[in-house]
């Protein structure tokens, strides 16, 4: 089956979670990526939003952390404050699955504004919990399309402390858990380079060049000793993203492909 490199990116995101894990999900991107890996490789996977389901499972993506489909689908649901107190501050979840508008090669995060942030080009949806997600989850798994003006040298607001500046910087700002340990993006996979913590390509998608990840990433980034050439998507795998995306457009009123 052919496929494109939006579907490339969520399957190749999707398969980064592992079955059995708790993942505090972000809407748009990573829920999309999060449901499918619940739907194939990740049946046992345990799905938290912040509005307060815990185990939710959506026949549709959900619009906003709002949506009654979260709710109505989960085991259960607990106050807000339960979420991030309990839940998050308190070590239960293995993965936060992040979205972005910016983001460095440390993996910080920019979802507040772009340019300066009091007279800026563009406000931004602003943090919403991805801060105390980034935080404070075991591990972060990061999923955006590439360009060099979503990879930047240097963010315009850091929203969401990844690797903060590098090396130990994490754990002197007393940041428990891994931070960020994937970025995943419509061309290739980032890992954070042991000791550094700078993020550098370690797999590349079928057919995508390191010339096109460069002129995609706004700072002179680096590639593994090692670059793999991530798996194409299966046949199942395509036809689970397909078909929520559809049943997600459907329930929507959308176009098939803007769910």
């Amino acid at each position: 089956m052919t496929y494109t490199t939006n579907e490339m990116m969520t399957v190749a995101a999707a398969r980064r979670l592992k079955n059995g894990s708790v993942c505090f999900v972000g809407i748009g991107l990573p829920s999309k990526a999060a449901n499918l890996a619940r739907l194939t490789s990740s049946p046992d996977v345990v799905l938290i939003y912040e509005s307060g389901p815990i185990g939710a499972k959506p026949s549709v993506l959900p619009l906003s952390i709002g949506d009654g489909e979260l709710a109505e689908t989960a085991d259960t649901v607990v106050p807000t404050g339960e979420i991030f107190r309990y839940w998050l501050q308190g070590g239960r979840i293995d993965v936060g699955f992040l979205g972005a508008a910016q983001v460095d090669r440390f993996g910080n995060i920019n979802t507040t504004v772009v340019g300066d942030y009091h007279a800026p080009k563009v406000r931004l949806p602003g943090a919403g919990g991805a801060p105390e997600i980034a935080g404070s989850a075991k591990s972060v798994l990061i999923i955006l399309k590439q360009s060099a003006r979503s990879f930047v040298d240097k963010l315009d607001f850091i929203t969401s402390v990844g690797h903060g500046e590098g090396g130990d910087s994490r754990k002197r700002l007393g940041l428990p858990g891994a931070g960020p340990v994937g970025i995943i993006t419509d061309l290739c996979i980032m890992e954070p380079e042991a000791g550094t913590h700078e993020f550098v390509v370690t797999a590349l998608h079928p057919g995508v060049t390191r010339e096109q990840v460069v002129a995609a990433t706004g700072w002179a980034i680096r590639f593994a000793d090692n670059v793999e050439t991530t798996a194409a998507p299966t046949e199942v795998e395509l036809t689970a993203l397909r078909d929520l995306e559809a049943r997600t457009a459907a329930a929507h009123g959308q176009a098939p492909g803007e769910a």
